[in-house]
């Protein structure tokens, strides 16, 4: 098919140039205007090729900035503006699970932080003593505040990962969302990136066996989409 419109672009091509060296002033004008025209028409489809381009780039850059900042502001709207929804149970899941270990572990830390206080001042007020969780009340009786510093402590310390883990699925979100965009504007196939091969090494004593072939290859666009 290329090959039929080049063919047919160099016939109308010599077709106008014979016309425009005819000896008929009247008949080569019209011709020769619409050579320069269709001249002028290749040249600014170039202009509007690098146009084309330098929109596709704004918009891609216009995509990445949104998704990244959708998932910033509500977790899981950079993905449903990459219209990946699924991972959006994921992301909550993740999210929602830290977020009841932090609060787990603080009630946990105050309750056995309030013990440790009862037991160390040696509070007889009843109030204050039916105030104590009933899991720790035979450390309190005891006056075991050795185990009780220790529950405190382990608390503490899950408290602060759940944070942590909090902070990184936070920022996880945002960096899926981001990549996510960013992969949408290129080419992916079913091609894979490498594939097995036969191979056989001839020789006095003739080897068989397979090999893998990689190919290292640039990512193609897919072309200007309008969201």
């Amino acid at each position: 098919m290329r090959l039929f419109f080049i063919f047919l672009f160099s016939s109308l091509f010599f077709t106008l140039t014979a016309n425009a060296q005819h000896p008929d002033s009247t008949q080569h004008k019209a011709p020769t205007d619409s050579v320069l025209e269709r001249k002028d028409s290749i040249y600014t489809g170039k202009n509007n090729s690098q146009a084309s381009r330098d929109s596709l780039d704004r918009i891609m850059k216009r995509n990445y900035h949104r998704a990244s900042l959708y998932s910033a502001i509500l977790p899981g709207a950079g993905q449903v503006y990459n219209k990946k929804y699924w991972k959006v149970p994921i992301i909550y899941a993740a999210l929602g699970i830290s977020a009841y270990a932090f609060f787990y572990n603080k009630t946990w830390y105050n309750k056995c932080q309030y013990a440790l206080t009862v037991t160390v001042n040696q509070t007889t007020d009843p109030d204050s003593l039916k105030a104590v969780d009933t899991q720790l009340v035979p450390f309190v009786t005891t006056g075991n505040t050795n185990s009780l510093i220790t529950y405190r402590d382990n608390f503490r310390k899950n408290q602060d990962y759940s944070v942590l883990f909090f902070m990184m699925f936070y920022a996880l979100n945002i960096v899926d969302a981001t990549v996510d965009a960013h992969l949408k504007d290129f080419n992916v196939n079913s091609d894979l990136s490498f594939k097995i091969k036969p191979m056989f090494i001839p020789g006095a004593n003739p080897v068989g066996g397979i090999t893998l072939a990689f190919d290292f290859h640039k990512p193609r666009s897919r072309g200007l989409q309008m969201n």
